[in-house]
């Protein structure tokens, strides 16, 4: 990845930008953020950076991901880069994102494996019986979610409301029922307090088929990057994590798409410089093909 990121990087830029039109022209997403090192300048010493991930929605027929590499973790990073999006985004509790949701034209869906997780941590330490009954429950819903896979949004509503709707709104009562039991500090009260301050956004996924039930896509979807730290350990400057991170995100969304990512850049690389610029999206994850291996021919 480093050597192509040098080398291919800033040839690349234009389908990047492309590709990161695509990824934008989806009405649902998905988002995540992860640390990674940077070189400080004249320092001699690494820096935390942050890798941001957009991912179109995780039932949108025509997958892809774009990454963003950022030297924060502020709200202004997710505010530039979504400025003129709009949909709905899925993503974790983080206040960074709250910019975004503020403006009124976004809407949040929550990570219900991210609510689940809390409970979870207590059952495993066996902290709290409620924490294994919440596990249960949650289970259930997501039993439910795993039957509507691979229907259309239109279908997966109508099953969800059938099916999911209910086992939600008796979770919901005895969310509110159990934490009038347990008292204020511990982590069972947590865990059930962060669940009851983000339901609606928790429940969005019962109000829009194409909305996921949590946020795994993206997560999965961040985990090459946690590899990728144990493998090149920082960025040598900003310049060469955006690149890297425009790589990455031609890369990743090629794999989506059952592409072998080593042809895929081969080839648009050697076609970038003769392609003309407004037919580029000819040379997107979603719409290359590989080339064909030339006949042989006889004298």
């Amino acid at each position: 990845l480093a050597s192509w990121a040098g080398a291919g990087g800033a040839a690349l830029q234009p389908l990047y930008e492309a590709h990161r039109a695509f990824v934008l022209g989806s009405q649902v997403l998905h988002a995540d953020e992860t640390p990674v090192r940077m070189l400080a300048p004249g320092t001699g010493k690494t820096a935390k950076a942050y890798v941001w991930a957009y991912a179109r929605g995780e039932h949108d027929a025509t997958a892809g991901v774009v990454y963003d590499f950022c030297v924060g973790r502020g709200s202004k990073y997710p505010a530039q880069f979504l400025k003129d999006w709009q949909g709905t985004l899925t993503c974790d509790d983080y206040g960074g994102y709250d910019i975004v949701f503020k403006r009124g034209s976004c809407i949040e869906a929550g990570c219900l494996a991210h609510a689940r997780r809390k409970f979870d941590e207590l059952a495993k330490a066996h902290a709290s019986p409620i924490a294994s009954q919440a596990i249960v429950r949650i289970a259930r819903i997501y039993q439910v979610e795993g039957l509507a896979r691979d229907m259309s949004a239109e279908e997966r509503l109508a099953h969800r409301q059938q099916y999911a709707s209910p086992l939600w709104e008796e979770l919901h009562a005895w969310m509110r029922l159990e934490r009038t039991r347990v008292p204020d500090g511990g982590g069972i009260a947590a865990a059930l307090d962060y669940g009851l301050k983000r339901w609606s956004a928790l429940g969005r996924f019962l109000q829009d088929g194409a909305v996921s039930v949590d946020n795994n896509h993206i997560e999965n979807l961040m985990r090459p990057w946690a590899m990728g730290r144990k493998a090149w350990l920082f960025a040598g400057s900003e310049l060469a994590g955006k690149r890297a991170a425009m790589v990455m995100s031609l890369v990743q969304s090629a794999r989506l798409h059952g592409h072998d990512p080593w042809v895929y850049l081969k080839d648009v690389l050697e076609r970038l410089m003769g392609h003309p610029n407004h037919r580029i999206d000819e040379l997107l994850p979603h719409k290359w093909s590989a080339p064909q291996p030339q006949a042989a021919t006889t004298a």
